[in-house]
């Protein structure tokens, strides 16, 4: 009788270990997607910091060149509307990092202000004097320095999402994913067109 009682004492404490270790293990999983989501979301607010400071340096950019290219009106035009299409959308990136919708618009947005901007951009050859303008070759600067934030800000969240996908469908962690509320990947910045973005500003204005 003494030796079943024992028995039954050692498999409890393993059963009681066992689940010790098992919680121990969702905690650890658990908190380790909360912190690598955290980790792209605030990346994602740099890149929202920095593309924000770009989209208000456009109207400046615009009202300077708008008294020197009267006949291009259309051209301007189309900067503004595609620059005011990207700022809708990296609003509404914002309000949910990595999810995939907003950011496939934010990208297209930005596709969509990239080539409007490469408009301007060679408009502006046919006029040296404005591209000499003392106001615009500062702004073409900031711009400049504008579009290296970029680019780092956006590698940087795309690493951070990274991490958060591949922990996500890591063995063991992918079978309790969904039942943290871990649905989805985190989208990714694509920006395809970011050569022609940073090529941009580099052209004297």
């Amino acid at each position: 009788m003494g030796s079943i009682v024992t028995v039954l004492v050692i498999l409890a404490i393993i059963g009681i270990v066992g689940i010790a270790i098992l919680v121990g293990w969702l905690i650890s999983a658990y908190n380790k997607l909360v912190s690598l989501k955290a980790r792209f979301e605030n990346a994602f607010a740099q890149i929202n910091v920095q593309l924000t400071r770009r989209y208000d340096l456009i109207p400046n950019i615009v009202k300077i060149a708008k008294s020197y290219m009267e006949h291009e009106s259309k051209t301007l035009q189309n900067v503004i509307e595609a620059r005011n299409g990207a700022v809708a959308s990296l609003k509404d990136a914002a309000q949910s990092p990595g999810d995939p919708d907003s950011i496939e618009n934010l990208n297209v947005a930005e596709k969509k202000f990239s080539e409007s901007f490469q408009g301007l951009r060679i408009q502006l050859e046919a006029y040296p004097d404005l591209k000499a303008n003392t106001v615009m070759m500062q702004l073409s600067e900031e711009l400049t320095s504008t579009e290296n934030r970029v680019a780092f800000a956006r590698q940087g969240f795309n690493d951070a999402a990274t991490a958060y996908n591949i922990q996500r469908k890591s063995f063991p962690t992918a079978l309790v994913a969904n039942a943290f509320g871990h649905t989805r990947d985190a989208a990714l910045l694509v920006f395809d067109n970011e050569k022609d973005i940073q090529a941009a500003p580099k052209i004297d204005l």
